[in-house]
Order: C-alpha cells, then structure tokens, then sequence
C-alpha cells in the first residue's frame, strides 16, 4: 500500500469519526475553544492583564469562565486556556460590551494581542466526555 493511500484512508476514516462527533457536542453543546499560548518574551504580565481584562467582559456577558492551565515543565507553550465557544448573539453581546469598556473588538483585537505572544493555536473542541460517553456515541447505528 502506497503511502498516498494510507493516508488517503486515515483521512477518510478521520473524517467518518468526527462527524458523528461534532453533531454529537452540536447536539448536547458541549463545543469549547482550546488554546495554546507562547508568550513574547518580557509579555508575560502584560499578556496575563489583556486576558483578566476580556475575561471580566465574557463574566459580563454571562458566559462560562476560561479554564487556564499555566505551564510547569516539558514542553514549550506557556498557557493552555479552555472557553466556551459562543453563539454569535453572545459574542456580539460580548463585543459591545467590551466597546463599552473602550477595549478593542474584531481584528484590530487580536493584532493587539498578537504584539503579546510569539505563536498560540485555536482549536474548536467537543467536551469534556468520558471515553465511555464517545464509545456509546459512536457505537450507535
């Protein structure tokens, strides 16, 4: 078997699983944004104070509060959060919101926070589960 081909029939196998997935967490909910955060060096606090600022609008806006991991030891990222991942009604309530305060919204938001990391990654996610409650999920015709 070629390698093209074990890919190619990962990639479909990938994709036969999340689907069920993500109609399954559209279903129930259960959608977060994972994040993965290296700072800019010498941006730690300043990085830290952007995010405690945003976090008070989203509490402002009713949403769930961001889980944050700090880094400790291994590998390279300094902060892992986890956040809801808002309807559209909800992000724009929260983006008023945040006008409001005079923090800065949309695009001209995120090139700000981009003067205060070196590289993050977004993830859009389902859970959290329990590795029983995706085999039920999954096993179901």
């Amino acid at each position: 078997m070629s390698h093209l081909t074990r890919v190619l029939r990962a990639s479909v196998l990938s994709v036969a699983l999340l689907v069920p997935l993500a109609s399954f967490a559209q279903d129930h909910g259960h959608q977060a944004i994972v994040s993965i955060y290296r700072i800019a060096p010498g941006k730690q606090l300043d990085f830290l104070k952007w995010m405690a600022a945003r976090e008070a609008i989203d509490h402002e806006a009713g949403l769930q509060p961001t889980q944050w991991y700090a880094h400790l030891d291994g590998d390279s990222w300094d902060y892992v959060a986890i956040a809801p991942n808002p309807d559209q009604a909800t992000s724009d309530k929260a983006d008023g919101i945040a006008r409001k305060h005079g923090l800065k919204v949309g695009m001209a938001s995120g090139l700000e926070l981009r003067t205060l990391m070196a590289t993050h990654t977004d993830t859009i996610s389902a859970g959290p589960y329990s590795a029983s409650d995706l085999v039920a999920h999954l096993s179901q015709p």
